[in-house]
C-alpha cells in the first residue's frame, strides 16, 4: 500500500491538486503495479513562514 507525500508552496488551482494527485497515482501504478485503490497521496501546502532555507523564512 504505497503512500507519497508532497509538499508545496500554496497556490495551486483545485484543478492543478487532483490531476498533481491523478498523475502521480498513475506513475505509482506503472511503475509498481499497485491497484489503483490502494494508492495514497498525501498533498500539504506550506504557507508563508511555513519552513526556512538558510536561515531564512521562504514562502
Amino acid at each position: 500500500m504505497p503512500f507519497v507525500h508532497i509538499e508545496l508552496i500554496k497556490g495551486r488551482t483545485d484543478e492543478q491538486l487532483t490531476n498533481l494527485m491523478k498523475d502521480v497515482t498513475e506513475a505509482v501504478h506503472k511503475d509498481t503495479g499497485a491497484p489503483k485503490e490502494h494508492i495514497h497521496v498525501i498533498i500539504d501546502e506550506l504557507g508563508k513562514h511555513s519552513y526556512g532555507n538558510n536561515g531564512e523564512w521562504r514562502a
